[in-house]
């Protein structure tokens, strides 16, 4: 009988039961929260079900995962030293179409315009108390960039990153929602109302050229985000090239899953209940809100200046796109013009800021980079 109760006592020391607390038991109800939004609402599912699940794995006890080899310490790997960010980039612009920014390319303005919201965040964020670095990827938020605020947040703030992770990605799904009245308050119903007049036909050579200089440029100018640049251009490149239909097939379709399965999942697993239940993850819930209204505001006010100079041709809602949710935020503007005149087609416009907001928020964070440093 005794021999039977220790070899009990030996089965629960060596489950996870036994190290099992309550921070453990909220993080686990955090990430089935998160599955339900994800698969019962349809909150971004194919990013927020794997966060949700790793989030799930990080808080089971005695996993071995951060210091026994293994496929998970592999997925770490990935997050902390900016593999995946990069192959998501090329995957995002084998997908993309920078037509519309070339036709309009003073459309890059309104991209530029919402990275207002990462700015004011970082301010906030630095108010706050958080460090300087700790800020600026907080700020990230507000370019509803995914990948980008993983990376910066990995390189300058890797005991946020998942509060920042969760946050970007919410905010994203929950465009919808957060942009609509923000657009309406800041426009009347004669600006949405505006009807854009058709884009130009863009050239193949123009598609072609665009990449190549858009990355040399850029990286000459700010060289830490050479990798998530390049990969983005290097995926159009792909797509715009003509013969390299299979490169595009391949980086559109089943590296671009792949890698968001251990990007998503990577992502969760940072969320582990010691680093994730403390009040700084309210307060970047809070910041990462205030960043994303911010820049919609900004997109929208920069749109209806642009209105007013050009006397009438840019419909402002196209704004509230350069916050860069591809091309969920292009839809949004799309969906609000035409409420205010069934005869509104601004989708084509609005993707011309959407991916300048791509862009835009890769150069924030490079800027970011450059001028402060990763974290030492």
């Amino acid at each position: 009988m005794e021999a039977f109760v220790v070899a009990l006592q030996s089965v629960w020391n060596d489950s996870g039961f036994s190290a099992f607390t309550m921070g453990h038991a909220i993080m686990m109800l955090v990430g089935i929260i998160l599955l339900y939004l994800a698969i019962g609402k349809g909150f971004e599912p194919l990013l927020l079900s794997p966060i949700a699940f790793g989030c799930l794995l990080a808080n089971v006890p005695k996993t071995g995962f951060e210091d026994q080899p293994g496929v998970m310490q592999v997925i770490l790997y990935g997050i902390n030293h900016e593999i995946f960010p990069p192959l998501i980039f090329l995957g995002v612009g084998a997908m993309t179409d920078f037509g519309p920014l070339i036709a309009n390319p003073k459309t890059l303005l309104l991209g530029a315009a919402a990275q207002a919201g990462v700015f004011v965040s970082l301010l906030g964020a630095m108010m706050l108390g958080f460090t300087v670095q700790e800020a600026s990827a907080i700020g990230i938020i507000g370019g509803a960039d995914g990948p980008t605020a993983i990376y910066l947040a990995a390189k300058m703030a890797p005991n946020l990153l998942g509060a920042i992770a969760v946050a970007a990605y919410s905010y994203m799904s929950l465009v919808p929602l957060i942009q609509p009245p923000i657009m309406k308050l800041c426009t009347t119903e004669a600006d949405r109302k505006i009807v854009m007049e058709q884009l130009r036909p863009v050239s193949h050579f123009e598609r072609i050229v665009f990449p190549v200089v858009t990355t040399i440029v850029i990286s000459l100018l700010l060289p830490p985000v050479c990798s998530l640049i390049g990969m983005l251009m290097l995926g159009n490149l792909f797509k715009e090239a003509g013969c390299l239909d299979r490169l595009s097939d391949t980086a559109q379709n089943a590296l671009m899953n792949i890698v968001t399965i251990m990007l998503a999942t990577g992502t969760g697993l940072t969320m582990k209940a010691e680093s994730f239940l403390n009040y700084q993850t309210i307060l970047i819930i809070v910041l990462g809100l205030i960043a994303f209204a911010a820049g919609t505001f900004a997109g929208v006010v920069f749109g209806k200046l642009m209105c007013i100079l050009d006397g009438g041709k840019t419909n402002p809602l196209i704004g509230s796109a350069g916050v860069s949710a591809v091309p969920m935020a292009a839809r949004v503007s799309q969906i609000v013009g035409q409420k205010a005149n069934p005869a509104n087609f601004l989708l084509m416009h609005a993707m011309g800021p959407n991916v300048a907001g791509v862009i835009g928020t890769a150069v924030a964070a490079g800027a970011m980079l450059a001028m402060i440093g990763p974290v030492k």
